[in-house]
């Protein structure tokens, strides 16, 4: 791998990310909203900061996302959702990396294996929802999910060696997470980097449009 874009590089894991690859001697393009005012919510933001940049990189990993926004977390009954704050969640989680996505195919090194991944979440899992609530993160992950998977089949055309998937990370001590660990078992952003790169390292083109976890295990949809 020669070159890497980690979209969120100022967060917890999208900084552990950077810090990893540039230990592997890969040449790291961060973006973020605190460092760069590169707002992934806005389509005229992602536009002017995407068209800046080169292509070929052999990866573009979007590490953006919110659980808790403008106060507001997750509902805990049909009764708490709120039209504005699930608009935000699809905003962030879903509309915004989609907006990132647009511009793949131009910036994906295409005559070598590439690989773009968007972190998701295992809550946006419909077949592994047990506990219910969360409505809007789980709803706009789900939809993360889809994009991730439809992009998929329309990279593979143009970048047949590409790998497009969704991640989940596991449960990372961040401040995204931090009100929510409870008794959950949590790792460190570093770990979860490594994780990630470790996971990303060994898929192939034949697993391009899946959902994984940290340990390579695909995730139900």
């Amino acid at each position: 791998m020669n070159r890497a874009l980690i979209i969120g590089a100022s967060g917890g894991i999208g900084a552990a990310l950077v810090e990893a690859l540039c230990a592997r001697g890969v040449a790291v393009t961060g973006l973020s909203r605190q460092r760069d005012g590169f707002d992934i919510t806005d389509p005229a933001s992602v536009d002017a900061h995407l068209r800046r940049l080169e292509p070929g990189f052999d990866l573009i990993c979007v590490a953006t996302g919110g659980l808790e926004i403008s106060g507001a977390g997750p509902e805990k009954s049909l009764g708490q959702i709120d039209t504005a704050a699930m608009a935000a969640q699809f905003a962030l989680n879903a509309v915004g990396p989609a907006l990132v996505l647009k511009h793949a195919p131009r910036l994906l090194v295409r005559e070598r294996r590439g690989v773009l991944a968007c972190l998701s979440a295992r809550v946006g899992s419909i077949g592994d929802n047990h506990l219910g609530g969360w409505y809007s993160y789980r709803a706009a992950k789900a939809a993360l999910n889809q994009i991730m998977r439809t992009a998929a089949i329309e990279l593979t055309r143009s970048h047949p060696l590409s790998v497009c998937v969704s991640i989940h990370p596991g449960t990372v001590k961040t401040e995204l997470t931090r009100k929510y660990l409870g008794r959950h078992a949590a790792v460190t952003p570093d770990r979860a980097a490594g994780n990630i790169l470790d996971v990303l390292d060994r898929l192939t083109p034949k697993e391009t449009g899946g959902f994984f976890d940290w340990r390579g295990a695909r995730v139900d949809w």
